[in-house]
């Protein structure tokens, strides 16, 4: 069953990120507006997209996300023949936005060594007229620029210290490789190993590109041991780039995942493959792992892609990136925690509870948190919010925690009580107790509706630690207390 996940991108003060690719290539995505919504709900930190889309940028103030921007291939002509052209665009698209939407990288070009048109030679004087223009404003510190590039950017990639670039690049490739040196910015790469994989199954296992392999595989020359093809591809390139003596270049992933679906020849585009190799792929990076060549190396990581993409070309593994389907549900369960959600009663992995299950809310969680998940499952998450209305059976006690739990346990049995559908980004909890009380009674596995109503019946099987008071109890409290108010009063 695909379940709506609502997924937590670690943030870490230092160490590796993963963020999420929004692609929008598709005629049927949900606005700017919503698709923020959706990656703010999981708390993700870092979205990477192809434009400067007035909309887009809009839609991401005040969110604390932090955004790549692109300039897309088409722009590189003028970007790269006059000043003036990169100074404008920054004034009239960038500027009116910053900071209130956060950019920290501006990618110049995409992929060009794989573009039908040769536009490689525009890369290198675009990106100096982009951080002139950054310098003018002072944000040339703030704002890093680059470019992202394939992998075919290589000759060589096996074995990983035999990395080499393509001598055909070599004319734009040193210089950009100069700039990237000079201004600290990052070398961009988009990494693939299902490509690898797919294209060459005879010489490559599928448990090796999905981080799942059991043996090693060993470079000849270095005598390191690699276990997936990620950390070996990432490898090739740290090794081309020392090749021509650029040791201080870090390397950022600014692409990689899996697809869901593919078409009858493409047996590996699987949900069950793709939840596999980006769980790993998650597991991988927060730990900051590094790779062999570069052990407990930080290494920053896009996966691609927020959404499925129905306009996309080719096969159709190419529509089927996404972690999301564009109503917003999810395509695959997928931990971004890397961790399962603890048991808030016993401390225990909550992935072990056995038997019913319900969600509640966390009490680490912040109230911002709470509130926006609260608001997002009785919104988009279609969740019947009427029982926690006032004068409701659910609305005492009258506080936030107790509105969401009830809201969140709705939300994850109705979709399959997975761990996944009561993440809420680490704001909701599995436990193995029925939170129900008085006549507030919580959904269960296998119910179609909540069963809470104005009913006489108390839930004598409920073993909530909550106590609630009737209304009456309150409203004779008030009652007495005046009273004694206003007798006292009478004697001054």
């Amino acid at each position: 069953m695909f379940v709506y996940s609502r997924l937590k991108f670690l943030d870490l003060c230092s160490g590796s990120f993963v963020g999420v690719c929004y692609g929008r290539n598709a005629d049927d995505l949900p606005v700017p507006d919503k698709a923020a919504e959706l990656v703010k709900l999981h708390n993700i930190k870092y979205v990477r997209i192809y434009d400067s889309n007035v909309q887009v940028l809009k839609a991401f103030a005040n969110s604390g996300v932090e955004l790549m921007i692109g300039v897309p291939n088409s722009d590189l002509l003028p970007f790269s023949q006059f000043q003036s052209n990169v100074d404008t665009w920054l004034k009239n698209s960038i500027l009116p936005h910053y900071p209130a939407t956060k950019i920290t990288y501006i990618t110049v070009g995409a992929e060009v060594t794989e573009s039908p048109s040769n536009t490689s030679a525009l890369v290198v004087p675009a990106m100096r007229n982009v951080l002139a223009a950054l310098r003018k404003v002072g944000l040339s510190r703030k704002i890093k620029v680059s470019s992202t590039h394939s992998l075919g950017i290589l000759s060589r990639s096996f074995p990983p210290s035999a990395g080499a670039f393509n001598s055909s690049h070599a004319f734009f490739l040193k210089p950009m490789l100069e700039f990237l040196a000079e201004n600290s910015s990052p070398f961009m790469i988009d990494i693939y190993p299902y490509y690898a994989y797919r294209d060459s199954a005879a010489n490559v296992s599928l448990d090796y590109a999905l981080f799942e392999s059991s043996s090693e595989v060993i470079d000849p020359n270095t005598g390191l041991l690699y276990t997936n093809m990620f950390d070996a591809q990432i490898d090739a390139l740290y090794f081309a780039l020392m090749a021509l003596n650029f040791k201080t270049i870090k390397v950022m992933v600014t692409e990689t995942g899996w697809p869901s679906k593919g078409s009858p020849k493409e047996r590996a585009a699987t949900s069950d493959n793709a939840q596999t190799y980006n769980a790993n792929l998650i597991r991988h990076v927060i730990n900051n792992t590094g790779t062999p060549a570069k052990p407990g190396e930080e290494l920053d990581v896009y996966i691609f892609s927020l959404f499925n993409e129905n306009r996309k070309p080719g096969l159709e593994s190419e529509r089927n990136w996404g972690l999301f389907y564009p109503d917003q549900t999810s395509v695959y369960n997928l931990d971004f925690t890397g961790k399962g959600s603890v048991d808030i009663a016993t401390g225990a992995n909550s992935s072990s509870l056995n038997g019913t299950t319900w969600c509640i809310a966390s009490n680490k969680s912040s109230e911002s948190d709470l509130q926006n998940a609260l608001d997002w499952a009785c919104g988009s998450g279609n969740v019947d919010c009427t029982a926690i209305q006032p004068s409701q059976p659910c609305f005492e006690p009258d506080n936030l925690a107790s509105r969401a739990s009830y809201a969140f346990n709705s939300y994850y049995q109705q979709n399959g009580a997975t761990e996944i559908a009561c993440s809420f980004g680490g704001a909701g909890i599995r436990v193995d107790r029925d939170p129900s009380y008085d006549n507030c009674l919580y959904m269960t596995a296998g119910s179609h509706k909540t069963i809470a109503s104005n009913t006489t019946a108390m839930n004598s099987k409920s073993t909530s630690t909550r106590y609630v008071f009737p209304a009456s109890f309150f409203t004779a409290l008030l009652a007495t207390f005046v009273a004694f108010l206003l007798e006292t009063i009478n004697h001054v």
